[in-house]
């Protein structure tokens, strides 16, 4: 069985969704509340390859939210993530996804060293953050689009926003071995971090600025997740641009009223068939029943694989071997990059 660890987007969202769901009494409670809720399995999960195969699983709900963060509630966000692991794990489930914010506290706050949750010593091989399979439906993505938009690789700029982080740090491997971009902007705060990336890659040009970055790009990928969105003023953009927000909850604002602006959703998946479960409605996907996070289907891809291992671990781990490996089981079993693109200039977006 595999299973999902994810979070709502904000206290807004959180509240919406009790409501929702028919708890009105959770509705109407703040910030404090939501610190101190247990995790909850809220969906049952069954999902049919493409090859016919069939699995179960399970959605855990870490009752985590972004406002944690920005509250500088961190021992809170830290406790929420391996509550969710040790219910997971409690429950039977063998390989269970870290999604959103949950993988980032994992990683950023070195949370490996807190194995035993109460009377659970967690077991890390049954825990995956999903990045691989994220980087490689991003990568995806920005060949994809670059091509429905006529964007030529080989004499594009793109800029990689977030590029020390695990997903950002892969893409940028992937576009510097796989693709022929003429140009490699990388963007992240600590500098000492994009100088060591720059010379593992062997290119790249170290941007002294987003705004600078994103105004001489052709392609933008967002892959930093902040609690908080990131606006950009389209003035500044090239025409046409192609903008891949990566992040979750989204970073930038999925439409621009601008002509030859493009906002792709980064790293989500379509499936070829139905998938039977509503947690999907509640993060508000387009088509609830197909699409999905990448982060996610990595999970669904180790069960149908039964790769039980923490296949995605660590900071800066993920090779292209790998990008491969999750690559070419996603394709097999049905999944394809989402290729929706929001733009007031374009009537139909379907992939």
């Amino acid at each position: 069985m595999f299973g999902l660890i994810g979070h709502l987007t904000s206290l807004d969202h959180a509240q919406a969704v009790a409501r929702d769901l028919g708890y009105p009494e959770y509705a109407d409670q703040g910030l404090d509340f939501w610190c101190s809720a247990p995790p909850q399995i809220v969906d049952d999960i069954k999902v049919t390859s493409a090859t016919g195969q069939v699995i179960e699983g399970r959605y855990v709900e870490s009752c985590f939210l972004p406002e944690m963060l920005a509250a500088r509630r961190i021992k809170t966000a830290a406790r929420k993530v391996v509550n969710a692991m040790a219910h997971a794990q409690k429950n039977g489930i063998d390989i269970t996804a870290l999604g959103g914010f949950s993988s980032i506290i994992f990683e950023n706050f070195n949370l490996s060293q807190m194995r035993q949750v109460r009377n659970v010593s967690l077991e890390f091989e049954r825990f995956t953050t999903g990045n691989t399979h994220t980087a490689y439906i991003i990568c995806r993505q920005v060949e994809a689009a670059a091509a429905k938009l006529d964007i030529n690789l080989s004499t594009a700029t793109v800029a990689v926003c977030g590029a020390t982080g695990d997903i950002g740090s892969a893409v940028c491997r992937w576009l510097t071995a796989r693709t022929d971009i003429q140009e490699l902007l990388l963007v992240a705060r600590n500098r000492e971090r994009l100088q060591n990336l720059q010379t593992e890659l062997g290119r790249g040009t170290v941007a002294d600025s987003l705004e600078q970055a994103v105004a001489q790009a052709d392609i933008v990928v967002w892959v930093a997740s902040m609690p908080k969105g990131v606006n950009i003023d389209p003035s500044i953009l090239k025409r046409p641009c192609l903008m891949i927000d990566g992040g979750y909850p989204k970073n930038l604002d999925t439409h621009f009223n601008a002509e030859g602006v493009y906002v792709l959703k980064g790293g989500i998946v379509e499936h070829s068939l139905d998938i039977d479960w509503r947690i999907m409605t509640i993060v508000n996907m387009d088509v609830p029943a197909r699409q999905l996070f990448a982060c996610f289907a990595e999970s669904m891809l180790l069960e149908f694989e039964k790769w039980y291992t923490n296949f995605s671990w660590g900071r800066n781990q993920i090779t292209l071997e790998k990008m491969d490996m999750i690559g070419q089981s996603s394709v097999r079993h049905g999944f394809r990059p989402l290729l929706q693109l929001n733009s007031p200039s374009l009537v139909s977006g379907g992939s």
